[in-house]
């Protein structure tokens, strides 16, 4: 078949829907919901249809698990598998999405919610059109959307990988320009820090107290100093790391005795990530030690850290790669490959074992009021996945 005879109007017709549909991380049932129908209605059997448990073993409350499609077939090839996310920020509850000559933006003050119901609506163009085309003789394939990405890839992390079977090769659909093959990703490491002071009164008698602030801001401090806070570049390597978030305190007039922060590091290279780690935790260990009150009580550190994603890298000529770069070509685009600072999650799904490039589907300036979908882009991410699903690449 041919992807560029695809009904455009039913594609875009296809994000409007789901995108309007409040999805948040942990709340994505509806959209699920959505896109089943869709497929049932194009035809599809019910049972190749399954929702895996990941939502049972997240950090967060979820309402529905990944939702895993097959798409049977006689034909010989590679096993092809398409992937997106469901979930949205929660900027974008209550995107109302409206044309703008090539673009789609929110009408109310919201995220457009591009990221990812672009991404979803391309594959389920894709196989809707391969449903639509009446072969049996097509090669395999599986459609995977995924649950809470946006929160530390919790979908994709507690992935039940015997559902999805043998895949030969993989095409994650995320952010990004369409002329943009991702083939790898940053590893990243959430860290909880939580500070115990002394508490006391700050006018009549400061000295009895430890304030929790003052080691916060002194580990800090000593961080980025020592060039271990922001981008890190040191003889053993090159990552990033970052204090976010701060809550404590709760009157000028007590010495704080809690604080807890949020901080991250990453690294492609994991000792790299876990040199940065040891260096924030020891920062902080140092502080809480060295600030204490007149009769010598000091403070207590409890210190947390959490893997959202281990880095990987596919190799140029990997057939993920090869497939999607002659997909760009064959629309007059010129596609480039580029290794992604955040992670996806094409990250997990290659502990997975499953090899994944990830490409994009012309989301613009997400995560942000002012989201836009480039409407040309999104067309042709359609027609890409079109063409991968149904063996024309």
């Amino acid at each position: 078949m041919n992807p560029t005879l695809m009904n455009a109007d039913a594609a875009l017709d296809r994000f409007v829907e789901l995108t309007k549909i409040p999805g948040k991380s942990g709340d994505e049932k509806m959209v699920a919901q959505q896109i089943v129908q869709a497929l049932l209605n194009a035809g599809l059997d019910g049972q190749q249809i399954a929702f895996d448990d990941a939502n049972q073993r997240t950090r967060i409350p979820g309402n529905c698990g990944n939702l895993i499609v097959h798409l049977p077939g006689t034909g010989s090839g590679p096993t092809t598998m398409l992937s997106a996310h469901m979930d949205t920020v929660p900027i974008c509850v209550g995107s109302q999405p409206v044309r703008q000559g090539d673009e789609m933006t929110s009408e109310t003050p919201t995220g457009l919610g591009a990221d990812d119901r672009s991404g979803c609506a391309a594959i389920l163009t894709a196989a809707i059109e391969r449903l639509n085309c009446g072969r049996v003789d097509l090669p395999p394939a599986v459609i995977a959307f995924f649950i809470q990405e946006e929160v530390g890839l919790e979908g994709a992390r507690h992935l039940d990988k015997d559902l999805i079977g043998k895949v030969d090769r993989a095409f994650n659909f995320d952010g990004g320009s369409v002329d943009k093959l991702t083939n790898g990703a940053i590893g990243g490491e959430r860290l909880e820090i939580e500070i115990t002071g002394v508490a006391s009164h700050a006018g009549v008698a400061p000295e009895k107290g430890a304030s929790a602030i003052t080691m916060a801001s002194l580990a800090i401090a000593d961080l980025h100093q020592r060039g271990w806070l922001g981008k890190v570049v040191k003889d053993q390597g090159v990552g990033t790391s970052n204090v976010g978030v701060i809550n404590g305190g709760e009157a000028t007039n007590v010495v704080t005795p809690q604080l807890t922060l949020r901080a991250e590091a990453r690294s492609h290279d994991a000792n790299m990530r876990m040199a940065i780690v040891a260096e924030i935790r020891q920062a902080f260990e140092n502080a809480v030690a060295n600030v204490c009150t007149e009769a010598g009580q000091c403070g207590q550190l409890k210190f947390d850290s959490h893997v959202d994603y281990e880095a990987f890298r596919l190799p140029e000529d990997h057939p993920s790669i090869t497939a999607a770069d002659a997909a760009v070509r064959d629309l007059g685009r010129t596609p480039y490959i580029e290794v992604a600072g955040g992670g996806l999650d094409a990250n997990w799904l290659f502990i997975h074992g499953i090899e994944s490039v990830t490409m994009g589907c012309g989301q613009c300036n997400i995560h942000t009021i002012d989201e836009r979908l480039n409407i040309p882009d999104y067309l042709d991410a359609c027609r890409i996945a079109t063409g991968l699903i149904t063996g024309k690449y």
